[in-house]
């Protein structure tokens, strides 16, 4: 077959049940006609950037249901679901890889392509940013409020690593996970175009590093702090070297 053939039989593959009941006919005709790319990594880019909302978007429907098992104190529900959204935000992160196998300059003409548009206008994305108040606001009224607990109790004073301290762990897994996708996205970024560039609105992309410094869940990243503080209190922040210990023996 030559070119114009591959081409025509990629856009309209033979449909089977299995291509109907996913709807290829239409999700294959998501993406520009081949013969108007603007160059060959323009289809890689559209796909990537496609499949990521498809991840995000089903990771926005777990976590409404997350929301509602926190509420229903479903522990065992909360862990499952929390694990496929942990799953999902590593599939996301390690998709950018796949972005990196394009030069400076193919990028740079496919960026010609999105008007004034950026990753920022993500729907899937700003969706996301919109969920952890409610994740949180579920976890603390079922899990820490009825019995008056607190995060220090849960990881240090009251510590039994039970159902409330796994949640907190799947909470702050999805805060982490979140924030290396953002630092990903960060050095993808800075590989394509630099960082002191100016992004398609005008702004210096180096803005970016400000949102991939947030927290969801600050009390689950400063209880950690304040342990290690308080253990240093108690223990001593400077001890004598081991080896000083060792020496002598």
């Amino acid at each position: 077959m030559d070119r114009e053939e591959y081409y025509d039989r990629i856009e309209n593959p033979e449909m089977l049940d299995y291509g109907v009941y996913l709807k290829c006919d239409q999700l294959l005709t998501c993406q520009k006609p081949l013969d108007e790319l603007c160059n060959a990594d323009e289809l890689q880019f559209q796909i990537v950037h496609q499949v990521e909302e498809l991840w995000m978007k089903l990771m926005t429907f777990t976590l409404v249901d997350v929301i509602d098992f926190l509420q229903q104190g479903e522990t065992h529900r909360v862990l499952t679901l929390m694990g496929r959204v942990s799953a999902l935000q590593r599939l996301m992160t390690n998709q950018l890889d796949i972005l990196e196998t394009m030069s400076p300059k193919e990028y740079q003409q496919i960026r010609l392509q999105l008007g004034n548009g950026s990753g920022q206008e993500s729907p899937g994305f700003r969706m996301l940013l919109k969920m952890p108040p409610d994740m949180w606001k579920a976890y603390t009224e079922t899990y820490l409020t009825p019995d008056k607990l607190t995060i220090a109790d849960i990881y240090d004073e009251k510590y039994c690593h039970d159902g409330r301290y796994a949640i907190a762990e799947a909470l702050i897994e999805f805060d982490e996970q979140f924030q290396k996708f953002r630092w990903n996205h960060l050095f993808l970024i800075h590989r394509s175009i630099g960082l002191s560039s100016k992004s398609l609105k005008g702004r210096p992309v180096d803005l970016l590093q400000s949102g991939a410094k947030h927290r969801f869940f600050p009390d689950l990243w400063d209880i950690r702090s304040a342990m290690t503080d308080k253990w240093g209190g108690t223990y001593g922040i400077v001890r004598e070297p081991i080896h000083k210990k060792t020496a002598g023996k």
